[in-house]
């Protein structure tokens, strides 16, 4: 499984999630089906954007859990 990691990213960087969404050029909405681990997939050029906004690294916002740690 993958984890989304946006709201630690986000609170580093003490912006919102609206600003974000702006920043990137997707809706609210599905920002939010991103951040809150609903959704089935990421357009490269998406995470690329979130990246820059963010000044981060992918690693930074996506993280792999092995099925073992993901019941607990």
């Amino acid at each position: 499984m993958i984890q989304i990691n946006i709201d630690v990213m986000l609170a580093k960087q003490k912006m919102s999630v609206t600003e974000l969404a702006n920043r990137v050029g997707i809706t609210l909405a599905n920002l939010s089906i991103l951040k809150n681990g609903r959704a089935k997939a990421i357009k490269l050029e998406t995470l690329d954007k979130i990246c820059a906004a963010l000044d981060c690294q992918p690693g930074d916002i996506l993280t792999f859990l092995p099925e073992s740690e993901e019941s607990e």
